[in-house]
């Protein structure tokens, strides 16, 4: 279709015509947008049937075949629903919530922090190993 891409002007003979949105997210740089599409559809002069996605009154290729990042011309792009790149973005710029002060605290003791410490010590955590989870798995020798 890149052929036909930046064409204007194809509208007439459409035989139906759906608007669809699609939020975009690079994977490579980040960058996020969002693109309405009007598809029309139309039969040519053999009788098939074939779509148009017109952007911004231009014929465009199709966003799902191979979408590609104005900001980084990469193709790793992540197509979602319509709405997520806005709402994203509002999430972000919207101040962020502090949770009140906590009550007054007490000082701990001296017999309190080595407890504490020795409490910390006993619960290092385990660093699991590949053989620790297969351990269940293995067989037993007969």
């Amino acid at each position: 279709m890149s052929e036909i891409a930046g064409q204007t002007g194809l509208r007439a003979g459409a035989t139906a015509v759906v608007n669809e949105s699609y939020s975009f997210a690079c994977m490579r740089c980040g960058h996020g947008w969002e693109q309405s599409y009007e598809i029309e559809h139309h039969t040519d002069a053999a009788g098939h049937e074939f779509v148009l996605y017109v952007a911004d009154g231009k014929v465009v290729p199709s966003p799902l075949s191979k979408p590609e990042c104005h900001h980084c011309d990469s193709h790793v792009v992540r197509i979602m629903r319509p709405g997520r790149v806005a709402s994203a973005r509002d999430a972000a710029h919207q101040p962020s919530r502090v949770p009140p002060p906590a009550g007054p605290a007490e000082a701990p003791t001296a017999g309190a922090e080595a407890g504490a410490k020795a409490g910390q010590e006993q619960r290092e955590p385990h660093h699991w190993h590949l053989s620790d989870l297969l351990h269940p798995f293995q067989r037993k020798a007969s």
